[in-house]
């Protein structure tokens, strides 16, 4: 059964969890890389056309559309105000780690999907939480700039920031049940979850 992480305890889980997975420097270097794709792709998707045009135009060098793509990205451009750009750098943190915490749960626990309820809905719930929840946000708002939708995303009340908003719960809860799912093993020789050795003991 998928529990929502409600007492202390829970978060702990996560916040040891998360710690023990990108405290292997291959873990936090893979973070660090989903986390500055993630951010990059929403970034662009705000305006997907004119990316693309960008860097497909031949008469202009790499340097330039590194710059550009660095300059689309929230605080080094002008795109987004301080709000927008904080929630995107947190959903693409998020994604990072909780796909991090995915590809730790799946290479070092040898997780097949019909060995044990928990670890398996973790990984299916973090996997959609990670793909979904990171660029669905900034797809829907590029499409719906795209199809001409703008003034959808205009007349909500924060102007589509409920989507972003959503995607940080979503994530946590993915990680969470991810962390769930690792219950009772070992990260980098530590237990997971050292209260449950104690109340075991």
């Amino acid at each position: 059964m998928i529990s929502l992480p409600t007492s202390r305890s829970d978060w702990r889980l996560l916040g040891r969890t998360i710690r023990l997975v990108l405290g292997h420097p291959s873990y936090l270097v893979f973070a660090i890389v989903v986390t500055t794709a993630v951010a990059i792709l929403i970034s662009v998707t705000q305006n997907l056309r004119f990316v693309v045009e960008v860097l497909l135009s031949d008469s202009l060098g790499l340097g330039f559309k590194v710059e550009f793509l660095t300059a689309m990205l929230p605080f080094l451009g002008p795109q987004y105000d301080a709000t927008h750009g904080v929630l995107i750098y947190a959903v693409a943190g998020l994604t990072g780690a909780n796909v991090a915490l995915l590809a730790y749960h799946l290479l070092e626990h040898d997780l097949s999907v019909e060995g044990g309820g928990g670890s398996a809905a973790g990984v299916v719930l973090g996997t959609l939480g990670a793909g979904c929840a990171a660029c669905g946000p900034g797809i829907l708002a590029g499409i719906v700039g795209i199809v001409g939708g703008a003034g959808l995303l205009a007349n909500l009340p924060y102007e589509g920031l409920e989507f972003s908003m959503l995607a940080v719960v979503v994530l946590v809860l993915s990680m969470y049940w991810l962390a769930d799912g690792m219950r009772g093993g070992e990260i980098r020789g530590c237990p997971v979850d050292p209260e449950m050795l104690r109340t075991k003991g």
